[in-house]
């Protein structure tokens, strides 16, 4: 758990509205598990959302992605697509959406060719701490894999492979893990800690200067 440093940190960079959302997000076909338990702030944008789960999972943020709430996605969208992409998750916040599909589930889908999906369910909406910042981490299971290694299923392949000098496709999983790619990791709670702390920072509004 992180809550030990989590009840160290000043309420200064806090992006909240008054009010959090608690979701565990956890990345589906993946063995070992890999989950992340996340604090938000109810009126955080979707693009932002985006980045707070690329940070807790330390993606690269280098793939296209989306979030789906039923059969409504939110991205960035492309001019080339028109009107058949995705809405536009930088006009979009969470509480707009929830408010709208009444939904306490929904999916993220990171890297379209690796498809690494991510179910995200709402455990709970509670008021913000006064002396907490937002985003902000609870627990944090299982490293997660290596960007570019063929999804949930070329993973698992990779990894039979990895352990296996004999097998067919072992050079290939060397060079896609490292001879250091350890499944059963644990990811570094501090490290990810210090970067939402450095996106609340970032984001907290600020106070206009009268003229």
């Amino acid at each position: 758990m992180a809550g030990s440093k989590a009840d160290q940190r000043s309420g200064e960079g806090c992006v909240s509205n008054g009010t959090v959302v608690r979701m565990k997000i956890t990345l589906d076909d993946v063995t070992p598990a890999v989950s992340r338990t996340l604090e938000v702030p109810l009126n955080i944008r979707l693009d932002r959302l985006h980045t707070v789960i690329q940070t807790a999972f330390s993606w690269t943020d280098s793939h296209l992605w989306e979030m789906s709430f039923g059969q409504t996605g939110f991205g960035i969208p492309d001019p080339e697509y028109g009107f058949d992409g995705p809405l536009d998750a930088r006009k979009a916040t969470l509480a707009q959406v929830l408010a709208d599909t009444k939904r306490k589930t929904f999916r993220y889908l990171y890297d379209f060719g690796d498809a690494w999906e991510h179910s995200v369910k709402i455990e709970r909406v509670s008021a913000a701490s006064p002396h907490l910042t937002y985003p902000l981490i609870l627990d944090a299971v299982g490293m997660r894999p290596p960007e570019d290694s063929g999804g949930p299923w070329g993973y698992a392949e990779k990894l039979e492979a990895l352990g296996d000098p004999q097998h067919e496709y072992h050079e290939e999983a060397l060079e896609t893990l490292g001879n250091d790619h350890d499944p059963n990791a644990q990811p570094d709670i501090p490290l990810i800690e210090a970067r939402l702390e450095a996106l609340a920072k970032k984001w907290v509004p600020r106070t206009r200067r009268k003229a």
